[in-house]
């Protein structure tokens, strides 16, 4: 081989060499969690943990108007069952930690008692006795409150309904009433009376 051939090849190979030092170099710099040695650990901050921003939870099962609802940092499980309306009759409060802390996204599910007064998770319960029906003709707002699925909203709509036409001739007849459908009507048939 004649000898710049060689010159030329060595040079190639230096400057080879140079750029596989340099390309090592710089991997090394670039990974995560290698940076000088005793450099502290990059902190990583989540945005709102710290702020005490609002949660938003999701309240179903057992109570009057189950939904999506925001609440204040450090709510508890209390507060988002009385923000969806509070318990229904049927509601088994012994199966929840009512003191909990609250996590945003999470869901609060109320269980419900089972016909024989056991909660629905199994666990033995005294039956309350049945409370007897609410006599349509005559019940007061918080009466109608008290029922379940029915809210001060839809007691209003009743109490109006009742007034303007002097009274129900019958419980079917509750299906009449605006946002009484099918199936709510179904639940309260056996609890009202006319």
């Amino acid at each position: 081989m004649p000898e710049w051939d060689r010159g030329r090849l060595a040079t190639w190979a230096a400057v080879a060499v140079v750029f596989a030092a340099l390309g090592i170099w710089y991997l090394a710099r670039s990974q995560p969690g290698r940076g000088a040695p005793g450099a502290p650990p990059a902190a990583i901050r989540v945005e709102g943990a710290d702020r005490g921003g609002p949660l938003v939870v999701d309240v179903a099962g057992a109570v009057r108007r189950p939904g999506v609802y925001r609440l204040a940092a450090g709510a508890r499980v209390d507060d988002a069952v009385r923000r969806a309306g509070g318990p229904t009759q049927r509601a088994d409060l012994a199966q929840l930690n009512l003191a909990a802390k609250l996590e945003d996204g999470r869901q609060v599910l109320v269980p419900l008692r089972d016909a024989g007064g056991a909660s629905a998770a199994g666990v033995g319960a005294a039956a309350a006795p049945a409370a007897p029906p609410v006599d349509l003709n005559t019940a007061t707002a918080e009466q109608l409150d008290q029922l379940d699925g029915v809210g001060p909203e839809t007691a209003r709509k009743i109490l109006e309904y009742r007034q303007a036409h002097g009274g129900f001739g019958s419980v079917e007849e509750l299906g009449q009433v605006p946002g009484i459908g099918p199936k709510r009507l179904a639940a309260l048939r056996d609890k009202v009376r006319v």
